[in-house]
């Protein structure tokens, strides 16, 4: 990948060099926040969608699951459609396609028209993300594969901080039909900087489609996102819940027993042999449970059970933001002195040390004191983040991106779905051992003390590296080389 630096003065010629390395992790960044902040900033526009259209407020959930399914039914298929079609015209082609099903959506008249515009989102999404972390990884080399990811962790936590306040302010001043139309000017962006500053790479002789393995990831996917995402919000009943539940869990075993017997499963399950992999995968995700959960049971805290008004909220929250900025710079060398094994096992203690600090919190706490702890929140989270990604991709081959890629983006999509869903539930726990409907502030104290307490838990996975799994990437190293796995 290079720049163009002809017709420049010396200047500028040297502030594009130093902008060089880190134009792909902004390019992907850029695509993850645009397509975070517009999976979150709906939340708060559904109310005012739904007099537009007149529904019943409850009815417009649909809009969001039916992002959240299409999303999940199409991410497996990324890592196969990037080697087969180039993943620079891959990623390309999804930020056209979520630009306009983008525009779909802020045109719709009807609860119809935004259901099909926001399929079509998902879609664009499950290839626009992942094929550009499949990007970074190809055009990244490894010793700058933390500082990449620092860049690409931001918008995922950067998203759900600024979306609340985002989707309040157009809301509130504007229309809800900007949530989307904003996406337009960022996306024009996106496909220029990706035709000029990305360089496509293959990784060899792209594999046939593994239909049935796509036909029982899309069931077994579909079903559990589905089920997360209906508990969280209580728009089906026990039975139904349950019988979707087994059906995904069914569906998934027969894809287990599948990709056994192919010779070129769409979901590698091969790939979990790799300990820094399986590692990151499985302590990871109980990370994003938090990243899911965290900026829901905020504003469930925040709004409702202390009375502020949306954009209040999103203000006050915004110190998260603050947090996971002042991450960017502070990772690689954190991760460089202490290794991956230190640095993940003592920032999951911290992480979940800082959900719970959010128990403390009342109607009366000062601002000051609640910026101070979601400051650090967004830090330690954000830290933990670009941790795990960069783990996850240490030992795989460059011809195994894809389908790594596709594992990984497949698990993620169900953890932060599942954190939302353990969140809500929490709530509805703790309402019902009260007998009442009403949210209280002390209602949102297990929904934090869960989620805390399973980020702390992924401390079981992470001690099992060895000092200097994945030196390759922080840079550490400690001889003599040992097993990936202590013991």
């Amino acid at each position: 990948m290079a720049l163009s630096t002809n017709d420049h003065s010396p200047f500028i010629t040297r502030i594009t060099q130093r902008l060089a390395p880190m134009a792909v992790p902004l390019i992907v960044g850029c695509a993850l926040f645009m397509q975070m902040l517009d999976s979150t900033v709906i939340a708060t526009a559904l109310p005012a969608m739904a007099h537009s259209f007149g529904e019943d407020p409850v009815r417009l959930n649909v809009a969001i699951t039916s992002y959240l399914l299409s999303a999940a039914v199409f991410v497996p298929i990324c890592g196969w459609a990037a080697d087969r079609f180039g993943a620079r015209q891959v990623f390309a082609s999804a930020i056209v396609l979520f630009t306009i099903s983008s525009t779909l959506c802020g045109l719709s008249q009807t609860l119809g028209q935004m259901v099909a515009g926001r399929m079509l989102q998902g879609f664009a999404g499950a290839m626009m993300v992942p094929v550009g972390r499949i990007v970074l990884l190809r055009t990244v080399s490894k010793s700058e594969l933390v500082r990449a990811m620092s860049f690409l962790s931001m918008p995922a936590l950067l998203g759900p901080i600024f979306g609340p306040a985002v989707g309040g302010f157009l809301v509130e001043y504007g229309s809800w039909r900007w949530i989307f139309f904003m996406n337009l000017p960022i996306g024009v962006l996106g496909v220029i900087l990706a035709l000029r500053y990305i360089h496509d790479t293959e990784a060899g002789q792209p594999q046939p489609l593994d239909v049935i393995g796509f036909l029982l990831t899309a069931v077994c996917l579909g079903t559990l996102v589905f089920c997360f995402e209906a508990v969280g919000h209580g728009v089906l009943s026990t039975p139904m819940v349950l019988g979707l539940l087994a059906l995904g869990v069914v569906c998934g075993l027969l894809y287990v027993r599948h990709a056994e017997r192919s010779p070129h499963p769409i979901l590698d399950l091969r790939l979990l042999k790799i300990p820094t992999f399986s590692i990151a995968l499985l302590g990871g995700n109980l990370c994003r449970l938090a990243v899911g959960a965290v900026p829901f049971l905020l504003a469930m805290q925040l709004q409702v059970a202390f009375g502020m008004g949306p954009f209040a909220a999103g203000m006050l929250t915004f110190a998260g933001a603050l947090g996971a900025l002042m991450m960017k710079m502070s990772a690689s060398p954190i991760i460089r002195r202490f290794g991956f094994r230190r640095t993940l096992v003592v920032n999951a203690f911290l992480t979940g040390a800082s959900i719970i600090g959010c128990v403390l919190f009342t109607s009366v706490t000062p601002h000051a004191v609640i910026i101070i702890v979601l400051l650090l929140g967004g830090f330690f989270r954000s830290l933990q983040l670009t941790g795990v990604n960069s783990l996850a991709y240490a030992d795989i081959g460059p011809e195994q991106m894809g389908r790594a890629t596709g594992m990984a983006s497949a698990v993620q999509q169900l953890a932060i779905s599942l954190g939302v869903a353990v969140a809500a539930f929490a709530l509805k726990v703790s309402m019902a051992t009260r007998g009442t409907t009403t949210l209280d502030a002390y209602d949102v104290i297990p929904g934090f003390l869960v989620i805390g307490i399973t980020m702390m838990m992924s401390v079981i996975f992470f001690s099992r590296l060895s000092a200097n799994a994945g030196s390759s990437v922080s840079g550490k190293r400690e001889p003599p080389p040992t097993p990936c796995f202590s013991g």
